[in-house]
């Protein structure tokens, strides 16, 4: 806000513009899905909860979200984005391409330890949901992308069918997520690492 143009101006205010507030809201009402979310689940964890956790107005809620059904979807693609960056970045440190795909498992091990892993956003958000719905499509994104990205890098290594060998390396992916959470074993990265080494061996 501009200062008056008189000798003695009044304080700023202190009150943030439209576009700030309504910012500071969906990242507060984003990371109150987030942690409520995760930890408890999408349909034990009702709107109040989220707004009360936010410090926000019901109203602002539906307001960005349109429904918790959209509010739980742009969570997940919160969470996609997270996963893509992790997992680009990972991948990214290597140029050898059987090293790039083993360097996937070797971030899934990273997540594994984290406090409060509680396995798969999208399997628990999906568990819950009605099929064709906003959920569905985001988790459906996501599992997409994991695929494509796991084709590519199959492409770069050189395998004769990159689809397959792709889907190979999801099933290893996703198994290595639900053991690691079922059985409170994070260790449990370590032989996914090591199917996936003995799946290239054999495919490359």
């Amino acid at each position: 806000m501009a200062r008056e143009t008189i000798p003695t101006a009044p304080p700023l205010s202190t009150e943030q513009p439209t576009g700030a507030r309504t910012s500071s809201a969906r990242e507060r009402l984003l990371t109150a899905a987030s942690d409520l979310f995760y930890a408890e689940g999408v349909q034990t964890v009702g709107i109040d909860r989220v707004v009360e956790h936010a410090g926000v107005a019901k109203a602002s809620l539906y307001n960005l979200f349109g429904s918790k059904e959209g509010l739980v979807r742009a969570y997940l693609e919160a969470r996609h984005d997270g996963t893509t960056e992790r997992l680009t970045a990972a991948v990214d440190r290597y140029r050898d391409p059987r090293r790039r795909i083993l360097a996937v498992f070797e971030a899934q091990a990273q997540i594994f330890a984290q406090p409060g892993f509680r396995g798969c956003a999208f399997v628990a958000a999906s568990a819950e949901a009605p099929r064709g719905g906003l959920i569905e499509q985001a988790a459906t994104e996501y599992r997409t992308w994991i695929r494509a990205l796991f084709i590519d890098l199959a492409e770069q290594a050189g395998a004769t069918d990159p689809e397959e060998l792709a889907r190979q390396l999801q099933i290893i992916y996703d198994g290595g997520i639900i053991a690691a959470w079922m059985d409170s074993d994070p260790s449990i990265a370590t032989s996914g690492r090591a199917a996936a080494e003995a799946l290239l061996d054999a495919a490359l």
